[in-house]
């Protein structure tokens, strides 16, 4: 079994910045594809960002050009800087991994962001 323990998340004002982690342990040795999901109240989760083993990455389209995800190998971790953060952000943030995009069986416990002045 894989467990995902997220952090990083919190209050930021517009336009502000954020960083959250994702650290995996456990049965990780096929942890092809890691990412960032997202669910806003009354909204249905969405893709914030994938990236695989071999750095490869795709990000949903509301956060294109202001989200960046990365990846530590050696740590096992996984990274998505917010910048340029909008009141429409405001969700709680999911890690995931899995052997691949369609397969991702393991989530985090998720963390709050929340962007408001």
């Amino acid at each position: 079994q894989v467990q995902l323990v997220e952090s990083g998340g919190g209050l930021v004002q517009p336009g502000g910045s954020l960083r959250l982690s994702c650290a995996a342990s456990g049965s990780i040795f096929r942890l092809n594809v890691m990412g960032w999901y997202r669910q806003a109240p009354g909204k249905e989760r969405e893709l914030v960002a994938r990236i695989t083993s071999g750095g490869s990455t795709n990000y949903g389209d509301s956060v294109k050009g202001r989200f960046t995800i990365s990846r530590d190998i050696a740590k096992n971790t996984v990274y998505l800087q917010m910048n340029s953060l909008k009141s429409e952000d405001t969700a709680i943030y999911y890690c995931c991994a899995g052997v691949s995009a369609s397969a991702l069986n393991a989530w985090g416990q998720g963390t709050l962001v929340t962007v408001s002045s």
